[in-house]
């Protein structure tokens, strides 16, 4: 740990060096001249500066103070300026395609230079172009490298595919940065998820993920063993070092506790995974649902024959068990007006648009019909027994009836009540919704189920306790929303509606969440 912070430590000393005039003092002064606060200037917004000062961190208003210094900003042509660290493998082409569509929403000119050896800085201008508002300079990078940028203020963004460690979580707020993992701090700007793939010609449709990381791992070498031709399996994935070849390791060849094969053909990108499989009738390889080509897509499987999909709707919902979230962090400090009002562009239809354009699956919340989900009720059917009374199905159905299932789900680290990463994210989605008024004069019910592991009453009670707490983070979460204009309530059928094979650990997984029916 003290090795770490103090790699953290060289890397901002680093920054003060190659920055120095973010290092000059400033001495901050009340209009009366009773209060002056002496430090460091870590920022200014263009409405409050920032000031690391022998109190500890302070933001003050500058309407309030004047300020002198070397350090001191130019109050009357201020350019908002803003970092966004972000993982190479999501970056582009999400990042430019976002920030131009958002300078034409706000009637903001912009240009885009490519910067060497580390990314691109787009500029904004006035609609005429005569004065420059704002610059967003975007660090093409690692997950890793983004998040040492962000914990040593160089980001004001991170994009990463990945959730930050804890002890990145831990400088983070010794730095007074925050909690990442806070439903204001965090987000999840977009989704994407990985999709095993075969050439058109290979007659294997079905695996399961235990499977999939024992033939990365080289334990399964021959396509006979998996119910295909006598012949060997050519394993294709991106670099394991980054993006979606580093998502795949750590979720699923890891996580089953095996290690990558060194006979792994390496590709530079998905869409060079895509392109080998198409050419290589005996190829199985790793891409993005955005970028399956050619290829015929794996479905995952378990004992049990039921079969997840990839599909819009069930990555959206969280129900395809290796879903990718693109996740968006930020430090908990004032941002820029023109960075604040980028944030909330994230959220507006033209920004989902944007996300569906690049081929990703944007965050807005969909509602799923009844009719829609056939399979889930047959699965409900298939699974019924003595723990599962036709009576429980039949109050389920009723319940059901006149509804439409929210394309949020929320799920749980562990068998504990506590939400993942997404989920938390869902949070905020759903608080926003009803703080906006979408649900006005509508019930919304939060229905938990469970996996099928132990007795079916404890399973039921933990399912009810589960709803409970998604309701109760969404409406504490829901500041201003208004209770008497939106009908909540929770139910629970426990594992009345398995989603996948409750014989894997992905499989349940997957059961254990909660739903979001409105009617």
């Amino acid at each position: 740990m003290a090795r770490f912070r103090a790699a953290f430590g060289a890397a901002w000393i680093a920054v003060l060096a190659i920055f120095p005039a973010a290092a000059d003092d400033v001495t901050l002064t009340s209009r009366d001249g009773s209060v002056e606060i002496s430090g460091v200037l870590l920022g200014f917004d263009g409405e409050f500066y920032r000031v690391d000062t022998e109190y500890g961190v302070l933001t003050v208003d500058g309407s309030g103070v004047s300020c002198d210094g070397p350090g001191c900003p130019n109050l009357t042509s201020f350019v908002a300026d803003m970092t966004i660290s972000a993982a190479h493998a999501v970056a582009e082409p999400l990042l430019p395609a976002l920030i131009e569509s958002f300078a034409r929403a706000e009637g903001y000119a912009a240009t885009r230079e490519e910067v060497a050896g580390e990314g691109f800085l787009y500029t904004l201008y006035t609609g005429e172009g005569a004065q420059e508002v704002a610059r967003f300079r975007v660090r093409l990078t690692t997950s890793q490298d983004a998040f040492g940028d962000l914990v040593t203020e160089i980001a004001d963004f991170v994009v990463s595919l990945r959730e930050p460690t804890r002890e990145e979580r831990l400088i983070a707020r010794d730095a007074a940065l925050g909690d990442l993992n806070a439903v204001r701090q965090s987000r999840v700007l977009a989704l994407d998820a990985l999709v095993p793939v075969v050439n058109p010609g290979n007659p294997v449709r079905h695996l399961g993920i235990e499977t999939l990381a024992k033939v990365y791992a080289g334990l399964i070498e021959r396509w006979s063993e998996l119910g295909g031709e006598d012949a060997p399996i050519t394993t294709y994935l991106r670099d394991p070092e980054a993006g979606f070849g580093m998502v795949f390791d750590r979720a699923v060849v890891r996580a089953q506790g095996e290690t990558l094969s060194d006979a792994i053909l390496k590709k530079a990108s998905n869409d060079g995974v895509t392109l080998a499989v198409e050419e290589d009738p005996f190829g199985l390889g790793i891409t993005s649902f955005s970028q399956t080509g050619l290829t015929e897509t794996v479905t995952l499987t378990g004992n049990c024959a039921f079969e997840v999909a990839p599909s819009h709707t069930a990555i959206k919902a969280g129900d395809y068990p290796l879903t990718a979230p693109v996740f968006l962090y930020r430090p908990a400090i004032r941002l820029p007006q023109v960075g604040r009002d980028f944030l909330r562009f994230l959220r507006t239809g033209s920004a989902e648009r944007v996300i569906q354009r690049v081929g990703l699956v944007d965050q807005g919340i969909d509602e799923i019909s009844l009719s829609e989900q056939g399979t889930r009720l047959a699965n409900a059917i298939a699974q019924a027994g003595p723990e599962v009374a036709l009576s429980e199905l039949q109050r389920m159905v009723t319940l059901m009836s006149g509804t439409r299932r929210l394309t949020l789900t929320y799920r749980f680290t562990g068998g504990s009540t506590a939400l993942d990463a997404t989920s938390r994210s869902n949070v905020g989605l759903l608080a926003e919704a009803l703080e906006a008024g979408d649900f006005d004069g509508r019930k919304l019910t939060f229905v938990g189920f469970s996996d099928g592991q132990g007795a079916a009453a404890l399973n039921l009670r933990l399912a009810t306790r589960r709803a409970e707490a998604v309701r109760q983070a969404v409406v504490e979460a829901a500041e201003t929303y208004d209770p008497a204009r939106v009908e909540i309530a929770t139910d629970a059928f426990g594992e009345a509606l398995p989603m996948a094979c409750d014989d894997t650990d992905w499989g349940r997984r997957i059961n254990r969440r909660v739903e979001v029916w409105v009617k």
